[in-house]
């Protein structure tokens, strides 16, 4: 091991590499997380911004994190929704999980549409200056595709979601 703090892990293993040289290979585990996109009846969706400092800029996201210790995908997304922008949902579609960085990174992030939604207080960590963006599902779904919005797995819920509800 040659790195861990509560979130992130760092190994570095000797390898024999495919061509039969040996070599090492660093691999960063971090905790699981989810992703959610919190969708209305109107077409709007819930997003958040805030400053990211491995990019060293704000970031426009689906709302995200980490799922705890014995806790389930789903308990995880709903917790981090209700925790950054007081949102609550009723309805609840997995679209499956995706590895963001799968030629270093072990990170499997779930990602979720809800809908059916009320509307409470938001109580995000002592840690985060979390930003909710009420936005036209509709123009997130552009702002993926200029560029806009960054974070893989944002991108791939948001697309996924908008291939979804077309044929619904």
């Amino acid at each position: 091991m040659k790195y861990r703090n509560p979130w992130i892990e760092l190994r570095e293993d000797q390898v024999v590499r495919p061509d039969g040289t040996e070599g090492v290979y660093g691999v960063v585990t971090q905790k699981p997380g989810i992703s959610v996109l919190a969708l209305d009846d109107d077409g709007f969706v819930y997003v958040v911004e805030e400053f990211r400092y491995a990019l060293e800029r704000n970031s426009l996201e689906t709302v995200s994190g980490a799922i705890d210790e014995g806790e389930d995908s789903l308990d995880a997304a709903k917790r981090e929704l209700k925790e950054e922008t007081g949102i609550t949902a009723h309805d609840w579609h997995s679209f499956g999980w995706l590895d963001p960085l799968s030629s270093t990174v072990r990170c499997p992030q779930h990602l979720y549409l809800a809908r059916k939604l009320m509307f409470g207080i938001r109580k995000p960590d002592d840690n985060e200056l979390i930003e909710v963006r009420k936005l036209k599902f509709t123009d997130v779904v552009q702002l993926v595709l200029d560029n806009k919005i960054t974070y893989g797995p944002s991108c791939v819920l948001i697309l996924k979601a908008n291939e979804y509800l077309k044929v619904r």
